[in-house]
C-alpha cells in the first residue's frame, strides 16, 4: 500500500543511494531485463557515501567492475559457500563494532547458492554496517530436491529475509505485448528492444513497524530520472490537490503553488531518518536558537 506522506521518488534515492536500514536489498530480474542497469544506479547514488568499501561476489562476472574496492570470483574460492563466507566476513566489520565503515556487498546471482544453504549466508554477511545487495533471476528453474519438497524456494525465502525488494521489468515497445514476450521467450527467442537503460520497477519496502510500502516506477538510469506510476486511479484522485478540495475551509490560503509542491516533494521526513537508528528509547532534542531567551537556573522556563 502507498503512503501520501512522502514522495516515493525520495524513498527510492535514499535506498539507492544507502541511506535507509536495509541490511537485504533483493533485485529480481529476468531475461527481457537484467539488473546490470540497476546495480550501476546503485553504484552511482552511493559513490558519494564516505569510506564506502564495495566488495564484489561473482558468479557470472568474468571481470572486476571499476567500482569495486575487491573483487570474489566463486571460481577461484576452492572450499564451497564456508569458504566465501569466510572470505567475505574478512572484508567486513565485526558485528560487535560500533562505530565502522560501510559495507556494500554486490552479488550478481544468488541462483548459485543452495536452497538451503541461503539463511546461513544471509544471516552471516548481513549486518547493520554492511548492506547486500543481491540479485536473482525469476527465470532461472531451481533444481528439484526431494528432501526439500515442503521446503519455500529460494524465491520466497528470500523475499522473506529481504527488507527491500526490487522488482525489474522491461518497459516494452509498442510493438511487443506482454503475451508476445512471453510467447517468444517460451521459443528461446528474444526480441529486439529490450534490456534497455529505461525500465520498469515495482519497489517494495518493509518498515520497522511491520508496514510494507509499495510503488511502481519508471526509471531512466541515463539521465537518472524515477517516474512514479500511479495504476489505481483512486489513488491518484487522493493525491493530486486541486483549489475545490481546501475551499471553504478558512479564510487563509491553504493550497500550495506548483514551486511549493516539488520543494515539498524533495523533503526527506525525519521518520526517514529514524529507520536507520539503533533501538533505543524516545528522546526529544531541541536546538537552542540565538533569538531564545533561556535562563538555564530557572526551571520554569524548561523549554520540554
Amino acid at each position: 500500500m502507498a503512503s501520501s506522506t512522502h514522495n516515493p521518488a525520495v524513498l527510492l534515492k535514499r535506498i539507492l543511494s544507502l541511506s535507509e536500514a536495509t541490511p537485504l536489498l533483493l533485485c529480481l530480474d529476468s531475461i527481457p531485463q537484467t539488473a546490470n542497469y540497476l546495480i550501476n544506479e546503485i553504484v552511482h547514488h552511493s559513490r558519494n557515501t564516505l569510506n564506502l568499501e564495495t566488495i564484489f561476489v561473482a558468479f557470472e562476472t568474468l571481470n572486476k567492475p571499476s567500482y569495486a574496492t575487491h573483487f570474489i570470483d566463486i571460481n577461484e574460492v576452492s572450499g564451497g559457500l564456508p569458504k566465501l563466507i569466510e572470505t567475505l566476513q574478512s572484508y567486513l566489520p565485526s558485528p560487535q563494532q560500533k562505530h565502522s565503515n560501510k559495507r556494500l556487498v554486490i552479488i550478481d546471482s544468488l541462483n548459485y547458492i543452495p536452497n538451503d544453504k541461503l539463511a546461513q549466508f544471509i544471516s552471516a554477511v548481513a549486518s547493520p554496517h554492511c548492506t547486500l545487495v543481491g540479485v536473482y533471476h525469476k527465470d532461472t528453474p531451481e533444481v528439484d530436491i526431494p528432501a526439500l519438497d515442503n521446503y519455500p524456494s529460494s524465491l520466497e525465502l528470500l523475499q522473506f529475509m529481504a527488507t527491500t525488494i526490487l522488482n525489474i521489468t522491461p518497459a516494452l515497445p509498442s510493438r511487443i505485448d506482454e503475451e508476445s514476450l512471453k510467447y517468444e521467450l517460451e521459443k528461446y527467442s528474444i526480441p529486439r528492444g529490450l534490456n534497455n537503460p529505461i525500465f520498469n520497477l515495482k519497489l517494495i519496502n518493509r518498515r520497522r513497524s511491520g508496514r510494507s510500502l509499495s510503488y511502481d516506477f519508471q526509471i531512466d538510469t541515463n539521465k537518472h530520472l524515477y517516474e512514479h506510476v500511479i495504476n489505481n486511479p483512486e489513488e491518484q484522485e487522493n493525491e493530486i490537490e486541486t483549489p475545490e478540495m481546501l475551499q471553504g475551509l478558512t479564510t487563509f490560503n491553504l493550497s500550495t503553488s506548483t514551486k511549493q509542491k516539488m520543494a515539498k516533494d524533495q523533503v526527506a521526513l525525519p521518520f526517514l531518518e529514524a529507520q536507520g537508528l539503533e533501538s533505543h528509547g524516545g528522546a526529544i532534542v531541541y536546538e537552542y536558537e540565538k533569538d531564545d531567551d533561556y535562563d538555564e537556573e530557572d526551571p520554569y522556563e524548561d523549554p520540554f
